[in-house]
């Protein structure tokens, strides 16, 4: 009995030690891209812009799930960051930059040209500026699925209802608006394509655009631009002689002067509005220079300094930044911009970025969303816009942020 008991036990310590050593050998299995990812080391050697995209990648392993989307969809806020990974790769070529990028378009661009969550019939301005990735992905395969997509998008550009002086409404569900978000969401897709298909035959009609809103929502005291103008006048949050908004937010003008600085890109220096836009430029930018904190960054009500319940905005300030900086870098500019975009790089990187311990870093006091009308109404108040809710990292952020960071080589 003892001795059939030790036997057994000799049996048992043998696969015990077989299994033990098999476990040990076994060949590793291949790493997920995901796996890969969490392991990327982010030094604090790096730049700025290097670590903000290495952030992103290691917290959104596919680029779909930006701004914690659940599923892949079409959407202005990939159009952004993933616009600034294209940037960065230019200035360094690391393939995982433009891996992140081609895996949206795979997700979301279908064989015949279409693209999955776009309802063309919607006329939502905000679906155009992702389109911009399309340019660089025909240009490298010529093939034609993107070529499609990018027609159907101009298709939309052709339909689009306009106002009677033939501003392009910000959405469908927004009659005779036009904000100033729907410029950068636009315009740069429509100046490149038609620069890069039609000859630039409808430059005339982007600068219209600009001409639109910078004749109709201007403000003559400040020299800053209202977030949105009701040509009807019928809008609650529409001023009844003006149609403007009642309010400066940040963000929105800093979609404007992003819209000038990359719709500009394609306007050839001697054609008749070139010169005109550089002078929105520069005149917008001279108003927000004024309402620049000493910290080097802006409030989300502009013009509100210090009032209570202000804050320093991470979004607004970080497209002013890369506005600035690359007004300077392409001539539009003067020099004092290049200092005045420094001094707001270096307000986010001391006052609002928080490092991890993985290296990983976190822009905050960014506003998540803001707008006008709608359902929940939205009635473009101070106190309206100072309690909408923050997000750590939002992309409206931190795209600006990488290309501000690009713009500046920080």
């Amino acid at each position: 009995m003892l001795k059939n008991t030790l036997n057994t036990l000799k049996v048992t310590a043998l696969l015990v030690s077989f299994t033990f050593f098999s476990c040990k050998t076994a060949s590793p299995k291949p790493l997920k891209t995901a796996d890969l990812q969490n392991q990327t080391i982010i030094s604090k050697d790096l730049k700025w812009s290097d670590k903000m995209a290495l952030t992103l990648m290691k917290r959104h392993p596919e680029s779909w799930q930006i701004d914690d989307s659940q599923a892949p969809k079409w959407d202005y806020v990939h159009g952004l960051v993933l616009y600034s990974f294209e940037q960065l790769y230019k200035k360094n070529p690391d393939a995982r930059y433009a891996s992140y990028v081609q895996g949206y378009l795979d997700a979301l661009i279908q064989n015949d040209g279409k693209i999955k969550t776009y309802e063309i019939e919607k006329h939502n301005i905000d679906m155009i500026v992702a389109g911009r990735l399309l340019f660089n992905a025909y240009d490298k395969t010529k093939d034609e699925k993107y070529l499609k997509a990018m027609q159907l998008l101009r298709q939309q550009l052709t339909e689009h209802p306009r106002t009677q002086s033939g501003g392009f409404w910000h959405k469908k569900i927004y009659p005779n608006q036009m904000w100033l978000d729907g410029l950068y969401m636009g315009e740069p897709f429509y100046a490149q394509y038609t620069a890069t298909f039609e000859n630039g035959k409808n430059l005339d009609d982007v600068a219209h655009q600009f001409e639109q809103i910078q004749l109709h929502a201007t403000d003559p005291v400040t020299g800053l631009l209202y977030h949105g103008w009701d040509e009807s006048k019928q809008m609650p949050w529409a001023d009844k002689e003006t149609g403007n908004s009642p309010n400066f937010w940040s963000r929105a003008l800093g979609w404007y002067v992003m819209a000038l600085v990359d719709a500009l890109d394609y306007f050839p220096k001697e054609h008749p509005k070139q010169k005109e836009l550089v002078g929105y430029l520069n005149n917008v930018s001279e108003s927000l220079a004024k309402f620049q904190d000493k910290s080097g960054l802006w409030y989300q009500v502009t013009d509100k300094m210090g009032k209570e319940g202000n804050y320093l905005e991470a979004s607004g300030s970080s497209m002013f930044a890369y506005a600035f900086a690359k007004g300077v870098n392409k001539g539009y500019l003067p020099a004092k911009f290049k200092k005045i975009a420094n001094k707001a790089f270096d307000g986010l990187t001391t006052q609002l970025i928080k490092v991890d311990a993985d290296g990983t870093i976190t822009l905050t006091q960014a506003c998540q969303v803001a707008g006008l009308g709608g359902n929940p109404y939205r009635d473009g108040s101070y106190e309206y816009y100072v309690n909408e809710k923050k997000k750590d990292n939002d992309p409206k952020a931190t795209g600006p942020f990488i290309l501000a960071a690009l713009e500046l080589n920080r």
